[in-house]
């Protein structure tokens, strides 16, 4: 009986204790970053015929690009070292691009008309 009694008094004091520990807010305040600085994506709209898109931020580091049909289907999955993605294979239409850098990751619309 004593066993039960520390444990559920053990129990109710890490709650207290912990309580703060698992709320949403930030403890140090520091903001999160939620979006790629400076993320730029050109030319958008592309006229049909261009073989190159130029996607640039302000830091540019090594990005990782994946490009989706409207439906969710992935069609291309590639490391991007410059700021030079070759688009040649994606026939007109809108594609959704994924683009992840320093473990942020954001997501645009590209046209090819």
């Amino acid at each position: 009986m004593r066993k039960n009694y520390f444990l559920t008094t053990f129990l109710a004091l890490m709650f207290f204790v912990t309580q703060q520990g698992f709320t949403q807010a930030d403890i140090n305040n520091v903001p999160v970053q939620q979006n790629i600085e400076g993320l730029s994506i050109y030319p958008n709209p592309v006229n049909n015929g261009k073989q190159f898109i130029y996607i640039t931020s302000k830091k540019n580091f090594t990005k990782k690009i994946e490009i989706f049909n409207p439906l969710g289907k992935q069609i291309l999955s590639t490391i991007l070292i410059g700021k030079e993605l070759n688009i040649a294979k994606l026939s007109t239409g809108v594609y959704i691009l994924k683009i992840t850098e320093n473990n942020i990751s954001e997501t645009r619309k590209l046209v090819i008309k």
